[in-house]
Protein backbone atom coordinates (compact mmCIF):
# COMPACT_ATOMS: atom_id res chain seq x y z
CA UNK A 1 0.00 0.00 0.00
CA UNK A 2 1.09 3.63 -0.78
CA UNK A 3 1.79 6.52 1.82
CA UNK A 4 0.45 10.12 0.85
CA UNK A 5 4.09 10.55 0.67
CA UNK A 6 5.00 7.90 -1.63
CA UNK A 7 2.09 9.38 -3.67
CA UNK A 8 3.27 12.97 -3.41
CA UNK A 9 6.66 12.25 -4.39
CA UNK A 10 5.34 10.17 -7.55
CA UNK A 11 3.52 13.14 -8.32
CA UNK A 12 6.74 15.13 -7.65
CA UNK A 13 8.92 13.42 -10.02
CA UNK A 14 6.21 13.73 -12.72
CA UNK A 15 6.58 17.15 -12.73
CA UNK A 16 9.92 17.35 -12.66
CA UNK A 17 9.86 15.69 -15.87
CA UNK A 18 7.20 18.00 -17.44
CA UNK A 19 9.99 21.06 -16.25
CA UNK A 20 12.60 19.10 -17.71
CA UNK A 21 11.41 18.80 -21.32
CA UNK A 22 9.13 22.17 -21.02
CA UNK A 23 12.83 23.70 -20.54
CA UNK A 24 14.50 21.34 -23.31
CA UNK A 25 11.56 22.50 -25.62
CA UNK A 26 12.50 26.18 -24.91
CA UNK A 27 16.16 25.73 -25.47
CA UNK A 28 15.55 24.15 -28.77
CA UNK A 29 13.11 26.10 -30.07
CA UNK A 30 15.37 28.97 -28.57
CA UNK A 31 18.39 27.80 -30.46
CA UNK A 32 16.11 26.95 -33.82
CA UNK A 33 14.86 30.75 -33.52
CA UNK A 34 18.19 32.02 -33.16
CA UNK A 35 19.92 30.05 -35.90
CA UNK A 36 16.85 31.27 -38.21
CA UNK A 37 17.37 34.63 -37.56
CA UNK A 38 21.16 34.15 -38.20
CA UNK A 39 20.94 32.07 -41.19
CA UNK A 40 17.28 32.60 -43.21
CA UNK A 41 14.77 35.80 -41.65
CA UNK A 42 16.26 38.77 -39.92
CA UNK A 43 12.79 39.37 -38.73
CA UNK A 44 12.57 35.92 -36.84
CA UNK A 45 14.99 38.09 -34.19
CA UNK A 46 11.63 40.23 -33.24
CA UNK A 47 10.34 37.16 -31.50
CA UNK A 48 13.04 34.54 -30.16
CA UNK A 49 10.12 32.22 -28.65
CA UNK A 50 9.88 33.36 -25.51
CA UNK A 51 8.59 37.28 -26.72
CA UNK A 52 12.58 38.79 -26.48
CA UNK A 53 12.81 41.52 -29.35
CA UNK A 54 16.13 41.59 -30.12
CA UNK A 55 15.33 42.76 -33.85
CA UNK A 56 17.08 46.66 -33.14
CA UNK A 57 19.83 44.77 -31.42
CA UNK A 58 20.58 42.41 -34.85
CA UNK A 59 19.78 45.21 -36.87
CA UNK A 60 22.30 47.37 -34.93
CA UNK A 61 25.19 44.82 -34.42
CA UNK A 62 24.93 41.20 -35.33
CA UNK A 63 28.37 40.25 -32.56
CA UNK A 64 25.32 42.34 -29.51
CA UNK A 65 23.04 40.04 -31.17
CA UNK A 66 24.91 37.09 -30.97
CA UNK A 67 25.97 37.63 -27.52
CA UNK A 68 22.71 38.64 -26.07
CA UNK A 69 21.18 35.36 -27.94
CA UNK A 70 23.98 32.98 -26.43
CA UNK A 71 23.25 34.25 -22.75
CA UNK A 72 19.58 33.33 -23.24
CA UNK A 73 20.49 29.89 -24.48
CA UNK A 74 23.02 29.13 -22.12
CA UNK A 75 21.22 30.14 -19.66
CA UNK A 76 17.90 28.26 -20.41
CA UNK A 77 19.92 25.57 -21.06
CA UNK A 78 21.34 25.43 -17.47
CA UNK A 79 18.21 25.73 -15.97
CA UNK A 80 17.14 22.69 -17.84
CA UNK A 81 20.56 20.78 -17.01
CA UNK A 82 19.50 21.87 -13.01
CA UNK A 83 16.16 19.96 -13.49
CA UNK A 84 17.45 16.87 -14.75
CA UNK A 85 20.05 16.80 -11.74
CA UNK A 86 16.56 17.12 -9.78
CA UNK A 87 15.19 13.88 -11.38
CA UNK A 88 18.28 12.21 -10.66
CA UNK A 89 17.65 13.03 -6.74
CA UNK A 90 13.48 12.48 -7.12
CA UNK A 91 14.16 8.87 -8.62
CA UNK A 92 16.58 7.54 -6.51
CA UNK A 93 15.10 9.02 -3.45
CA UNK A 94 14.34 7.20 -0.34
CA UNK A 95 12.01 8.71 2.22
CA UNK A 96 12.99 5.94 4.73
CA UNK A 97 16.78 6.55 4.66
CA UNK A 98 16.81 9.81 3.21
CA UNK A 99 20.37 11.23 3.46
CA UNK A 100 22.41 9.78 1.25
CA UNK A 101 25.96 10.84 0.34
CA UNK A 102 24.56 10.53 -3.53
CA UNK A 103 21.32 12.88 -2.87
CA UNK A 104 23.99 15.71 -0.64
CA UNK A 105 26.34 15.08 -3.14
CA UNK A 106 23.47 15.93 -6.47
CA UNK A 107 21.97 18.78 -3.91
CA UNK A 108 25.56 20.36 -3.63
CA UNK A 109 26.08 20.13 -7.19
CA UNK A 110 23.12 21.71 -8.42
CA UNK A 111 23.83 24.77 -6.03
CA UNK A 112 26.81 25.36 -7.13
CA UNK A 113 25.49 25.26 -11.12
CA UNK A 114 22.41 27.50 -9.40
CA UNK A 115 24.85 30.42 -8.48
CA UNK A 116 26.68 30.31 -11.70
CA UNK A 117 23.60 30.72 -13.62
CA UNK A 118 22.74 33.38 -11.23
CA UNK A 119 25.69 35.51 -11.69
CA UNK A 120 25.97 34.51 -15.51
CA UNK A 121 22.02 36.25 -15.49
CA UNK A 122 22.90 38.90 -13.46
CA UNK A 123 25.79 39.89 -15.52
CA UNK A 124 23.99 39.21 -18.61
CA UNK A 125 21.12 41.88 -17.33
CA UNK A 126 23.11 44.38 -17.08
CA UNK A 127 24.90 43.80 -19.80
CA UNK A 128 22.04 43.91 -21.44
CA UNK A 129 20.87 47.25 -19.38
CA UNK A 130 24.33 48.76 -20.98
CA UNK A 131 23.95 47.95 -24.05
CA UNK A 132 19.84 49.25 -24.45
CA UNK A 133 21.18 52.57 -22.87
CA UNK A 134 23.90 52.47 -25.40
CA UNK A 135 21.83 52.25 -28.32
CA UNK A 136 18.74 53.88 -26.84
CA UNK A 137 16.20 51.18 -26.44
CA UNK A 138 13.70 51.13 -24.00
CA UNK A 139 13.09 47.28 -23.70
CA UNK A 140 14.22 46.02 -21.15
CA UNK A 141 15.74 42.05 -20.22
CA UNK A 142 15.46 40.60 -16.55
CA UNK A 143 16.84 37.41 -16.65
CA UNK A 144 16.31 36.50 -13.27
CA UNK A 145 19.55 36.34 -11.72
CA UNK A 146 18.32 37.51 -8.07
CA UNK A 147 16.19 35.07 -7.93
CA UNK A 148 18.39 32.24 -9.34
CA UNK A 149 21.00 33.02 -6.96
CA UNK A 150 18.17 33.41 -3.58
CA UNK A 151 17.47 29.49 -4.87
CA UNK A 152 21.35 28.67 -4.68
CA UNK A 153 21.34 29.95 -1.19
CA UNK A 154 18.74 27.47 0.14
CA UNK A 155 19.74 24.56 -1.71
CA UNK A 156 23.15 25.17 -0.13
CA UNK A 157 21.80 25.28 3.01
CA UNK A 158 19.77 22.39 2.68
CA UNK A 159 23.19 20.90 1.07
CA UNK A 160 24.69 21.10 4.46
CA UNK A 161 21.93 19.73 6.62
CA UNK A 162 22.00 16.49 4.10
CA UNK A 163 25.63 16.37 4.30
CA UNK A 164 25.18 17.01 8.32
CA UNK A 165 22.29 13.85 7.96
CA UNK A 166 24.58 11.59 6.22
CA UNK A 167 26.94 12.02 9.34
CA UNK A 168 24.10 11.40 11.59
CA UNK A 169 22.92 8.94 10.02
CA UNK A 170 26.33 7.00 9.51
CA UNK A 171 27.03 7.35 13.16
CA UNK A 172 23.72 5.91 14.04
CA UNK A 173 24.31 2.58 12.07
CA UNK A 174 27.25 2.26 13.71
CA UNK A 175 26.19 2.54 17.45
CA UNK A 176 23.17 0.31 16.61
Amino acid sequence: MKTKADIIMQTMNILFWIIFIGLCIKTGALLVSFFLSLFSSPESASDLYIGYDLLTIFGLDTYQYVLIASFILILTGLKAYIAYLVIKISIKFDLKNPFSLRTANLIQKISKIAVFTGLLAMIASRYCDWLFKRFEIAERIDLGGSETLFFAGILFIIGHVFKRGVELQSENELTI
